[in-house]
């Protein structure tokens, strides 16, 4: 009886331990900065760059207005935008391109991420910013819901999507948003996958009567 009763404790014991490392383990992942692989890096987003066995190349920076970070030997090189993959790969080929270094392995962390917001404008009940979860998407049915919903005036078949790329560009979208609510078959398979982006400014426009 006394050994089944020990036997239990430690079992409880073990459990409690492991819930505790695991717990561990995601704070130490959330403090330094891991970011699912479709995360796409912001401006004001505040990075840890590191490359294997070059302790001299290791640098925290904040990624400016221009969608640049200022990288040891490289100066300026444009990552907003791009993914941490995507990133890292930028940055290894510019230091192999330069010669600085022969086979570089560049790993990017999220020390601090930026505010992340999306502007909807015009004929919505609740106009303004919203913010964008870091680790979710969002798409524009789910930002109109936010936003209050179309008002009676709203030309909703013709909702406009502006986005700053990563090149400093900017690329337009017009989406059937209606169509979307309704579920009608006539909504495209791009209009129904695109995923907002931090910055994208939204507008509806008022219906010609």
């Amino acid at each position: 009886m006394t050994r089944s009763v020990y036997a239990q404790a430690l079992s409880c014991l073990l459990v409690f331990l492991a819930s505790f490392a695991f717990a561990s383990a995601q704070i130490s992942s959330s403090r330094y900065g891991a970011a699912p692989t479709t995360y796409r890096i912001a401006t004001n987003d505040t990075l840890r760059v590191v490359v294997f066995q070059e302790s001299d190349l290791e640098i925290t920076a904040r990624v400016d207005a221009s969608g640049m970070v200022n990288l040891p030997l490289l100066g300026q090189i444009r990552i907003a935008g791009h993914t941490i993959p995507e990133a890292e790969q930028a940055i290894a080929r510019a230091y192999q391109n330069e010669r600085y270094l022969r086979s570089p392995q560049v790993t990017i962390s999220i020390v601090d991420y930026a505010p992340r917001e999306i502007s909807i404008q015009g004929q919505v009940r609740a106009p303004g910013r919203y913010p964008l979860p870091i680790e979710q998407t969002m798409t524009l049915v789910e930002l109109v819901t936010r936003a209050g919903g179309f008002t009676d005036v709203a030309r909703g078949s013709a909702v406009t999507v502006t986005r700053v790329k990563a090149d400093g560009s900017t690329e337009k979208f017009v989406v059937d948003v209606q169509s979307l609510i309704r579920g009608r078959s006539r909504a495209s398979v791009e209009d129904n996958s695109l995923a907002l982006q931090p910055g994208d400014i939204v507008y509806v426009p008022e219906r010609i009567i």
